[in-house]
């Protein structure tokens, strides 16, 4: 492998998509909840009703997307870097859905359900088609564990600057109260991602290339590419019969749910518990953008650490980490507003910088597999479709929870009112938010110190791949 200037070409190109889907990712997931909440006033029963559909086509299309990788004939599915190529495009044009509304929608407006429907699944489904892809070629690039390493720190680079995007458009779009400027923004963000991304599909290589060239040209002329319905489920049912999978599912679920409700309510939370007069417009801008941008300094200033202490370690630090923050906010009370808004950025940052470590674990289940079951290539999709299949219904679950929650204790009627309210009439809901900051976190962080106490592949940063 040619390096230029010291950079490593492959990782490089790898990292492209983690950039552009960065910088959509960021957007999308922190400000959709408040967009259909606050503006397009999408009624509590309309909202559940879109996450419902969307934790079922959520929970469908990782394993479903993950088949159809590791075995179609087409080479546009079953060839990484082309998935990423062709998905690219749609990706982007998956992202505007909702930032564009249909009409203006009148309170409780059916079409703003429909729209959030759409959007939330159109979107998932082309995100779970690039990243799957990308995913599988993370675990394919190569198995040295040097090598991971080598990528995680380009990948958390590349992270670092796409996260970016909600620093500059939470400063641009006043935090979306520009709403004509947020537009624009997303749009460049969009085109910067299809580029980004284009990049992977076009320069990006893996050591099992070559052989899924051979692999490819034989199934076409033999008619026989695709495994049966009952090979795949074989094929799933041993996956999910380790031990381990089914620790680090359990693990990632609750890493998942922290990580939704973090990024979905942050700022709503945010928004009512702190003054405006405490922390105005352009510090909170700072604030959302450094819970984005430090989880990946964080991760690449823990590089020597991951290499002499491993992944298990670092990430079980993190949960006792939380666990302590948050009970000691808790303790503290929810007066201490410079305290609270600290908490609240690092708790996103902690939650954020220890799940981009997942892939490591991820990626010696795929190997720990293709050794076990001696197979000639690895099943990277489908471990990582299955993973999803249990962990990404998570991601609907939280702002379900939440929003029940606070509409409970007045939210909606709060969101509801044209004129400030007298704010002695919500402190039974300022109470609920602070309890859910800091309850939520630490109930997440003692049940994955229980999962993750378990998990036994602890050393692979010395141990390797025979």
């Amino acid at each position: 492998m040619k390096f230029v200037w010291g950079i490593h070409p492959n990782a490089l190109a790898y990292s492209m998509t983690t950039l552009g889907a960065g910088m959509m990712n960021s957007i999308f997931n922190f400000y959709y909840v408040k967009l259909f909440l606050n503006r397009y006033k999408i009624s509590e029963a309309a909202f559940h009703q879109a996450q419902v559909v969307f934790m079922i086509w959520n929970a469908i299309n990782d394993p479903l997307f993950g088949y159809i990788q590791d075995n179609s004939a087409f080479s546009c599915c079953s060839r990484r870097q082309f998935s990423i190529l062709y998905g690219a495009p749609l990706y982007a044009l998956a992202f505007l859905l909702p930032w564009f509304p249909w009409k203006h929608y009148e309170e409780g407006d059916w079409q703003s359900g429909l729209h959030l429907i759409i959007a939330l699944c159109a979107f998932d489904g082309l995100l779970t088609f690039v990243l799957l892809a990308q995913c599988a070629l993370f675990a394919e690039i190569s198995t040295r564990h040097e090598s991971r390493l080598q990528l995680i720190k380009y990948n958390q680079v590349a992270t670092l600057l796409g996260s970016t995007s909600i620093l500059f458009c939470g400063l641009i779009s006043d935090n979306m109260e520009n709403f004509a400027c947020f537009q624009a923004f997303t749009v460049l963000v969009a085109a910067l991602a299809t580029a980004c991304m284009c990049y992977t599909g076009k320069y990006s290589t893996s050591q099992y290339e070559q052989r899924e060239i051979c692999m490819e040209n034989a199934n076409l002329e033999n008619g026989d590419g695709t495994l049966s319905w009952s090979s795949v489920i074989s094929l799933t049912k041993q996956i999910m019969a380790e031990k381990n999978f089914l620790l680090f599912v359990a693990m990632n679920f609750f890493q998942i749910f922290h990580l939704a409700f973090c990024n979905n309510f942050t700022m709503i939370f945010a928004d009512n518990l702190i003054p405006k007069d405490v922390l105005p417009s352009s510090l909170r801008s700072i604030m959302y953008g450094a819970g984005f941008i430090c989880p990946q300094c964080l991760v690449l200033l823990s590089h020597t650490s991951l290499k002499k202490f491993g992944y298990y370690r670092i990430i079980l630090f993190s949960f006792y980490f939380e666990g302590v923050a948050a009970a000691a906010m808790f303790i503290l009370g929810s007066e201490h507003y410079y305290l609270l808004a600290f908490y609240l950025t690092t708790n996103m940052v902690i939650v954020q910088a220890s799940f981009s470590l997942f892939n490591l674990p991820l990626a010696d289940i795929v190997d720990a597999d293709l050794i076990k079951h001696k197979r000639r290539s690895p099943l990277s999709s489908m471990v990582f479709g299955t993973n999803a299949l249990f962990t990404k219904p998570a991601q609907s679950l939280a702002p379900m929870l939440v929003v029940t929650i606070l509409n409970q204790f007045g939210y909606e009627n709060l969101n509801n009112e044209v004129a400030q309210p007298d704010p002695s009439l919500f402190l039974g809901l300022h109470d609920a938010m602070f309890y859910l900051i800091c309850l939520v976190p630490l109930c997440v962080a003692v049940i994955q110190i229980l999962a993750w106490a378990h998990f036994s592949i602890q050393n692979s940063h010395v141990t390797a791949v025979h």
